[in-house]
């Protein structure tokens, strides 16, 4: 159940951050997410936000 929880909280957090993000990089997080590897994605989004404040 905690997965569920995870991949639920991480696909708002995807949803907030859509604007900016490319098409691509959203359906390549969210294809991460859902295979399991929410750990990956989540450091997939934090480092596309972090180059693109930077």
């Amino acid at each position: 159940m905690a997965d569920r929880n995870e991949l639920t909280v991480f696909l708002h957090k995807l949803k907030f951050h859509r604007p900016k993000l490319t098409r691509q990089q959203v359906r390549s997080l969210k294809g991460q997410a859902l295979s399991s590897n929410i750990s990956g994605a989540e450091k997939g989004l934090s480092k596309i936000l972090e180059r693109s404040s930077a």
